[in-house]
């Protein structure tokens, strides 16, 4: 067995893959959970990876944002963990093949590309030199044809280790014509492309881990554009470092191709090109088909183009070229939503320690003790006193931007940087008028559009560079603000309170029913759009003085611990139901659940949707109901069974979480032993967990 890097040494392109992490013809499974979950053992028995349960549910995690199967039978499986100890690859010959959501159907041939979380770019530049390599089909026809594990090996070591006279012109650099590399066609066809030859375009690649895709995207790209006879270039903004298109490259272009699955960076730069967009895998399966769609929009006057100053994330600032407005609005929300979360954490976390340091009266006389008296002038109850309130202060100021940062967030996603500042502002007035959570979406939405409008001015040159920096923020500002502090305000004002006051007067039936709706949210999407919604209504609202408030709370925490943990009982009480991966990732799983982490469930949800989620929703159901029916109320906005000391009702707390468990396991167990699994499934949204 060949020898395998220790963390100290890490990987060279020679240990990047070993004979010990090859198998051929091999049955790993019928789902890509089981496939990854035994490649991941492979890495950690050979001491590639020190938890093969993180590894897998990072991998699991990547697969549900897009599945990893390409044309002609492959996979590429991929993440960055910090369960990774060097870089690495595990390859797998299937037989029978499994489905990883390729068009033209399942996958033999499975790479498990493994990076650390802090890979260099000389690492990065090794995984990546295989996923290129994976759109040649003699390359891919080698591995079918290897008749050892050797032999694999050493046809990947040529691509990630190739001679100096082999070494790959960089994908940036503009393709030259080549005549013979045309396609045979008819004389009009000839025509056409001496005309296509005049043309020049540019693209960016980027997926959201930079380790496969974004460099298969660029090479198919490239070769595309070389059949057409186009000058080409791409800027691959992945984990291997890249090249910037230079300003003369950009200028030259006719059209700009954006095939990413995540923000273009700087997209500004291509301000006014014709674009076409879309994810990052269309220009893997269907190159030629987008190198054609971007000749043809550089010769029509009405093609999408990418706006001026637009480096808002996603595709969405090409009108029409990339996703539809819904995705849109679903993307600039969760960015809001995303950005406010780590003031929750720090925020809630700090008033629950100010709790348990200083008593729940803390909150009471926390400011007034910290104006007025100091480590040296101690108040009456001594230094724990003293320090409660230093962090309970320091958790209502972290708290205090919640919604401002949601509203300045949303406002970013909208129209980048020169939305921030007015969708800051546009979420405090929210604050000031009392219209909260729902004034802070609103006004992020108004900010950001503001922000987007003005930037889409024509001006003259010499004001431009004025425009994100002064005359954006300055404007939007007024123009957002203003109304929110003269229209709008008041009535989202009045709506917030009229909700507050219904949610507040809602007891026995009523009461349980929104139990029953939060706990379904926080159970249908694992830490996705519905998940956050439902947290993000209880964070918002949550106040120490408000007990309804705190019964919202209570209900969405618990609803949210209870699918890591249903699992984790599930996979105990019926081992014989799950894979040896599933097995240990349920182990894994009490403790993610006991945290309130509901990325625990992730790796079954995504591997079984269609039996693990509504199993998981009951339970929720469940758990939501009795704990509103109880009236248990939390303090604290994270943190599990671990900020016990924030709940009231404490009983009532471990009953409805014991029993919505224990119903959403028996669910889930009883689904997968009477159920059949349907033939093909779709991966669950696998967003992290519920404050990812």
């Amino acid at each position: 067995m060949t020898d395998t890097p220790t963390p100290e040494d890490g990987a060279t392109d020679a240990t990047i893959i070993t004979t010990d992490l090859v198998r051929l013809d091999a049955s790993l499974g019928s789902a890509p959970s089981e496939v990854i979950g035994s490649l991941a053992a492979l890495l950690a028995e050979s001491g590639r990876a020190t938890d093969p349960d993180a590894l897998a549910a990072a991998a699991l995690e990547r697969e549900g944002k897009a599945a990893t199967g390409l044309p002609g039978g492959i996979a590429i499986p991929h993440c960055r963990s910090a369960a990774v100890t060097a870089p690495s690859l595990a390859f797998a010959r299937l037989d029978p093949a499994v489905d990883f959501g390729a068009k033209d159907g399942p996958a033999d041939i499975v790479f498990l590309i493994a990076a650390p979380e802090g890979a260099g770019s000389e690492h990065m530049k090794v995984l990546t030199s295989l996923a290129r390599a994976l759109v040649r089909p003699d390359f891919v026809q080698s591995l079918r044809d290897a008749g050892d594990p050797d032999a694999v090996v050493a046809h990947i070591l040529d691509v990630v280790r190739p001679a100096p006279a082999a070494a790959e012109v960089p994908a940036a650099t503009p393709a030259q014509p080549d005549s013979a590399s045309a396609a045979p066609g008819t004389g009009d066809t000839a025509a056409a492309s001496e005309s296509d030859a005049r043309r020049s375009v540019v693209a960016v690649t980027a997926c959201p881990t930079g380790i496969a895709h974004t460099y298969m995207a660029a090479d198919a790209l490239t070769a595309a554009a070389e059949r057409s006879g186009v000058e080409f270039a791409v800027e691959t903004q992945g984990s291997s470092g890249s090249t910037p298109l230079s300003a003369e490259t950009i200028a030259q272009a006719d059209a700009v191709i954006f095939a990413t699955d995540v923000g273009v960076k700087a997209r500004g730069r291509f301000a006014g090109k014709p674009v076409i967009a879309s994810g990052v895998k269309r220009a893997i399966n269907e190159p030629d088909t987008m190198i054609a769609e971007a000749l043809a929009a550089a010769g029509d006057p009405h093609a999408p183009r990418v706006a001026a100053d637009d480096a808002a994330e996603g595709d969405g600032g090409a009108a029409g070229a990339g996703v539809g407005w819904g995705r849109r609005i679903q993307q600039v929300l969760m960015t809001g939503v995303s950005y406010m979360i780590p003031f929750v954490a720090a925020g809630g976390l700090l008033m629950a320690l100010g709790f348990l340091v200083g008593g729940y009266e803390i909150a009471d006389n926390a400011k007034d003790i910290v104006v007025a008296d100091s480590l040296t002038n101690l108040p009456d109850g001594g230094l724990h006193i003293y320090l409660g309130a230093v962090l309970f202060t320091l958790g209502s100021v972290a708290m205090s931007f919640l919604v401002p940062a949601l509203s300045g967030y949303i406002a970013f996603g909208i129209a980048d940087r020169p939305g921030i500042a007015p969708g800051f502002t546009a979420g405090a007035i929210s604050v000031l008028v009392g219209a909260g959570f729902i004034g802070g979406l609103v006004g992020g939405v108004v900010a950001g559009l503001v922000a987007l409008a003005i930037s889409k001015w024509r001006v003259p040159e010499f004001i431009r560079g004025l425009m994100p920096v002064v005359i954006i923020p300055l404007l939007a500002t007024l123009i957002a603000g203003g109304l929110m502090l003269l229209v709008l305000g008041r009535p989202l004002a009045a709506a917030t309170e009229g909700m507050e006051n219904f949610l507040g007067g809602l007891t026995g039936a009523s009461a349980a029913l929104l139990g029953v709706l939060l706990g379904l949210m926080m159970c249908f999407d694992l830490g996705g759009p519905v998940n956050k919604a439902a947290y993000a209504f209880a964070v918002a609202g949550l106040s120490v003085t408000d007990t309804a408030s705190m019964e919202i709370m209570a209900a969405v925490m618990l609803a949210g611990m209870v699918p890591p943990l249903a699992m984790a009982l599930s996979s105990l009480a019926r081992p014989a139901l799950y894979t040896a991966a599933e097995r240990q990732n349920g182990k894994a799983a009490w403790l993610l659940g006991l945290s309130f982490i509901s990325e625990g469930a992730i790796p079954f949800a995504a591997a079984d949707p269609l039996r693990v989620i509504p199993s998981m929703m009951l339970g929720g159901a469940v758990t939501g109901a009795l704990s509103m029916i109880f009236g248990v109320t939390l303090k604290a906005p994270h943190g599990g069974v671990f900020v016990a000391f924030a709940v009231g009702n404490l009983l009532g707390f471990f009953v409805a979480l014991v029993a919505g468990t224990v119903v959403a396991a028996i669910a889930v167990t009883a689904a997968k032993q009477f159920i059949r699994r349907p033939q093909a499934s779709t991966p669950a949204p696998a967003t992290a967990g519920a404050l990812a």
